[in-house]
């Protein structure tokens, strides 16, 4: 007879994280000496640019090893503020306004502590990152999802948004660039979402990740510049994605004072403070425009994007447009009329090709993959190569 006391129901009645799963399961697969094309995790194969490198090494070998304040380092929240100013044209005090971040996923923890109590709701999109549903679910919240379709261009119909909304809806949870339909809002997509935000008196939080990497031409706005959103809304977002910095686990929140001193509050119980010398090469980075080795980077992920998003396009049974913004494709493949799942896991098992299955974002995800595209060339084309190969034979 097991006498060992129960963990906790949040734990045993939560999923394992789709995204961060199949890319652990390829590590493994690599180590033990399998040829696996890898375009699971949302993840640049390029290394942190060396300034910001030799930045954190000088931080380092100048002592810059203890604690900082909880809010995060002076330096650090001053470059936020001027990168704010710069690229989104905000004015944000970094004494009361801001925040360092472990990375969004412990803004948004710290986010969702702050904003709800037990048995509220929080609605998120669907499909939307898979993470969002188990931290709503950790702090006692509902997530409430609300389809993305494709007939709408994966953007909220508003009647519907609307429709969702309950006596113990507190907050909308909101993603642009979007993870994983790669749809990056506009101006007027803002306003309308605003509209619905301030007329239920609802707080946002407002996961902006992939802020630098939009497409074609596209420009990211941030949702504070309109009108009454200040108050009610969190940014938050990192460096993992537009420095190639995903190891380094630094980012940051904004938001009115309010908000901000009561994420403070928790900050100090829960992790003190990050890390100091990843605030100083984050600083770096933020301080400044981005550098042209940066830009480079960028530049080639939308290449590549596009390079991907054709060719899935022209295998037989995929439908899969280039994304209006981050570095992977949303792959319709419900022609194939195989469960995503199940295409997933036999891609990996057959042809040692790793994707995420649409299904794990949420409901309106299924008959869709997600594929990766900041990889290098020769990933890229013989990966696109396993998966014709895989499709043909699924379609006799």
């Amino acid at each position: 007879m097991d006498t060992t006391p129960n963990i906790s129901d949040r734990v045993l009645y939560s999923e394992e994280s789709s995204t961060v799963g199949i890319a652990d399961t390829v590590t493994r697969l690599k180590e033990s000496g399998e040829a696996v094309v890898d375009f699971s995790a949302a993840r640049a194969f390029e290394p942190t640019p060396a300034y910001l490198v030799d930045e954190a090494i000088r931080a380092m070998t100048e002592g810059d090893t203890h604690q900082t304040m909880a809010r995060g380092t002076t330096d650090y929240r001053r470059a936020i503020a001027a990168k704010l100013k710069r690229e989104n044209g905000i004015d944000a005090d970094p004494e009361t306004e801001i925040i360092a971040t472990m990375g969004v996923k412990q803004g948004l923890t710290i986010s969702l502590l702050t904003l709800i109590n037990p048995g509220d709701e929080v609605i998120v999109e669907d499909p939307c990152f898979p993470s969002y549903k188990q931290l709503i679910h950790y702090m006692g919240g509902k997530a409430v999802p609300v389809p993305l379709r494709a007939v709408n261009g994966f953007r909220w119909d508003m009647d519907e948004l609307s429709a969702a909304i309950t006596s113990r809806t507190k907050a909308i949870l909101f993603n642009s660039p979007q993870n994983p339909t790669g749809v990056v809002h506009t101006r007027k997509d803002l306003e309308k979402l605003a509209e619905v935000v301030i007329r239920h008196n609802l707080f946002l939080m407002s996961d902006e990740v992939y802020e630098r990497i939009p497409w074609a031409g596209r420009k990211h706005e941030n949702i504070c510049t309109v009108e009454g959103m200040k108050e009610r809304t969190i940014t938050l977002t990192s460096l993992t994605k537009s420095f190639s910095m995903g190891g380094w686990r630094i980012g940051f929140a904004y938001g009115s004072a309010n908000i901000i001193s009561s994420l403070y509050k928790l900050q100090q119980h829960l992790i003190t403070s990050c890390n100091a010398f990843v605030q100083a090469a984050a600083a770096m980075a933020f301080k400044e425009p981005p550098r042209q080795e940066v830009l480079n980077y960028w530049k080639e992920w939308e290449t590549k994007t596009l390079y991907v998003s054709e060719a899935l396009d022209n295998i037989p049974g995929i439908s899969c447009p280039m994304p209006e913004g981050a570095f992977f494709v949303w792959a319709n493949i419900s022609e194939l009329e195989i469960p995503s799942k199940t295409f997933v896991e036999k891609l990996l098992s057959e042809e040692n090709v790793a994707l995420v299955h649409g299904s794990s974002f949420g409901e309106h995800g299924e008959g869709y993959v997600r594929m990766t595209c900041s990889k290098t060339w020769e990933d890229n084309k013989e990966g696109l190569e396993r998966i014709r190969r895989f499709v043909q034979k699924i379609r006799g």
